[in-house]
Parts: C-alpha cells; sequence; structure tokens
C-alpha cells in the first residue's frame, strides 16, 4: 500500500529531523505519527504502531506535552488516554525554536 509506504517513510524520516532539533528520535517519531493521524491516537495504538514499549510512549508523550507539541484528549465515559499533534507546521516550529531557546540558550547565558 502506498499510503503505508509513505507513512513509514515519513515517520523515520521526522525521526532524523529530532535529533537535529534536540529531541530524540522515538519522541520525533511519535510526534510525527500523532501529526499524520486523523483521530487522536491511544498509548496502545501508539506503541503497537512503532513498536515501543509503554514506558517509552509514556515518557516520550510526556516530554512531546512539556514541549507544548501535542496534547491530551479525555473523552467523557472512556477511560482512555488520547493524544494528539498540533497541526499547525508554522506554530510547530516557533514551539521547538522557543522551547530549545528555553532550554538550552537561557541555561548557558545564565553561566557566562
Amino acid at each position: 500500500d502506498d499510503f503505508k509506504t509513505k507513512k513509514l517513510e515519513f515517520i523515520a524520516h521526522w525521526g532524523v529531523l529530532g535529533s537535529s532539533w534536540g529531541i530524540n528520535r522515538t519522541m520525533a517519531q511519535i510526534h510525527a505519527l500523532l501529526i499524520i493521524s486523523i483521530e487522536p491516537m491511544t498509548y496502545e495504538e501508539i506503541m503497537e504502531e512503532l513498536q515501543i514499549s509503554r514506558g517509552n510512549a509514556n515518557s516520550n508523550l510526556r516530554e512531546l506535552m512539556s514541549w507544548g507539541l501535542i496534547q491530551k484528549i479525555i473523552y467523557p465515559g472512556d477511560r482512555k488516554e488520547y493524544f494528539e499533534a498540533y497541526k499547525d507546521v508554522w506554530k510547530m516550529f516557533t514551539t521547538v525554536a522557543k522551547e530549545r531557546k528555553r532550554r538550552e540558550i537561557e541555561p548557558a547565558l545564565e553561566v557566562l
């Protein structure tokens, strides 16, 4: 299936790009998966799709939320937690730039 091939290529490529933004490959792959997902995804769906452990999914999803790149969604009457990425590409890149400044540049400047 051509879509599945393109999807896997996008996820792999986004994972490589993540290291240049200062985030790990798995975190970037989760982000890529959520970017191209039409519906919010559960832990289980993310774990199955990327073949990662619950701990790995959990820590990377928390980190993506702390970066402001994804959000958690709770539906009334459903015990599962769902996650979705913010889809605005410009906002995504400015968020990454702000977070890198806050996490890397500002601490370095305080030392000077």
